[in-house]
């Protein structure tokens, strides 16, 4: 069983940063590929980016490609999301997921979810 909470969210300008935290608990964390999905109201849940075990592969969703970064630090079990040049289509809750595998792109490739952060973006 994998505990994943998110933090970091909140209300941003449009142009600015955030900076996401995902924190686990529960298993050992260097194990598992970690992944970022938002979803907005009315729409499905979209992939954000992903990364791998070793955090040497990364991947991207064509939405957020040159301005989203993700990384990790296993000693602190904590996957982060790096976002900037934000834009008021960024505004959506942002889910952290888990997966013991390979990373990947899609929802129910995950095993393990957060309860989501808000990120706002303002106009």
């Amino acid at each position: 069983q994998v505990e994943l909470v998110e933090s970091g969210g909140g209300l941003v300008q449009a142009g600015g940063s955030l900076r996401l935290s995902c924190t686990a608990s529960g298993r050992v964390f260097s194990n598992t590929a970690m992944g970022w999905f938002r979803q907005a109201p009315g729409k499905e849940r979209e992939f954000v980016a992903a990364i791998s075990q070793s955090g040497t592969r990364t991947f991207y969703g064509d939405a957020v490609k040159g301005r989203f970064s993700i990384s990790r630090d296993d000693a602190k079990s904590t996957a982060y999301l790096q976002m900037n040049s934000l834009k008021p289509e960024d505004t959506a809750i942002y889910y952290c997921a888990a997966r013991i595998d390979d990373p990947g792109g899609y929802v129910d490739e995950y095993d393990y979810w957060g309860q989501g952060t808000q990120v706002t973006v303002s106009s």
